[in-house]
């Protein structure tokens, strides 16, 4: 019995290194999938033109900041800034103000359709944006929210919506009701139970939400290109104004747009990680 127990044991403790080595392997390569263009992105970006243009490429940045102080005085290049700010922040406020309480629904009420309502939230994400765009557009132009700040938002709203929705979802599903229940007793009504204990422990993870929110309409790129001429965003004025513009002024302006995305999600990686940890509990 213990030498069939032992010989039965031996693939599967042989199966185990090598599985660790694949899932090694495998968390590598997804690594310098994503950080090797980051990384060549900076040193392009903090060389100098002279050498962005020559072969072999450097391995080091020589910390020439002359792209980036060139791209930074390019005309329009301040106000695509201020306009991608403000299109982001509002569709952040939009995704999180709508998206919240239809999460917190999702989780504490049962009514009907309640899941053909998730699904048809999903569904919004499977209509490509480039079919959308001339209707959006002829739709704009009638009622007057072409080439606006917040018409740009709106369509950046229901591409964030589905997050917004989900990821709060799931965060008040993993409260229990009963802790609710228990403030009630205590003479709170249904909005101050929310207020003094539901809203507390679900905080990071909307911030998280609203994260999301502002990254995603950070970097879209097609609607704003579509319905916007004079409130470009800073994607769509480097997809237009930049097109022919020399290559190290391309890496400038891709490190413009990429950099504050990561950072601002590296500042707030607790509330990511705090997010997942009151979702799965």
């Amino acid at each position: 019995m213990s030498e069939a127990h032992r010989f039965g044991s031996g693939p599967v403790q042989a199966a185990g290194p090598w599985s660790r080595y694949l899932f090694t392997g495998a968390v590598v390569v997804l690594c310098l999938w994503v950080l090797v263009p980051i990384y060549l992105l900076l040193v392009n970006t903090l060389s100098s033109p002279e050498a962005v243009a020559t072969y072999p490429k450097r391995a080091l940045p020589e910390f020439d900041t002359q792209s980036l102080a060139f791209f930074m005085n390019y005309a329009g290049v301040g106000q695509a800034l201020w306009n991608s700010i403000k299109v982001a922040t509002v569709t952040m406020i939009l995704s999180i103000g709508a998206g919240a309480p239809a999460g917190y629904a999702l989780s504490r009420f049962d009514f009907r359709g309640k899941d053909t309502f998730r699904v048809l939230v999903l569904m919004t994400r499977a209509f490509p944006l480039p079919l959308l765009a001339l209707p959006l557009a002829v739709l704009y132009i009638r009622i007057g929210l072409d080439d606006s700040i917040l018409g740009l938002a709106l369509v950046h709203t229901t591409l964030a919506l589905p997050f917004a929705v989900l990821i709060t979802f799931s965060l008040f599903s993993g409260i229990p009701i009963e802790l609710e229940e228990a403030a009630w007793t205590l003479g709170c009504n249904r909005f101050q139970a929310f207020i003094k204990v539901i809203l507390p422990l679900v905080l990071p993870g909307i911030a998280a939400s609203a994260i999301f929110a502002f990254v995603i309409s950070w970097n879209e790129v097609f609607a704003a290109a579509v319905l916007t001429i004079e409130h470009r965003t800073l994607p769509a004025f480097l997809l237009q104004g930049l097109a022919e513009s020399p290559l190290h002024l391309k890496f400038a302006g891709g490190a413009v747009l990429v950099l504050p995305a990561l950072l601002f999600i590296f500042l707030v990686r607790k509330y990511l990680f705090s997010m997942w940890g009151i979702a799965n509990r």
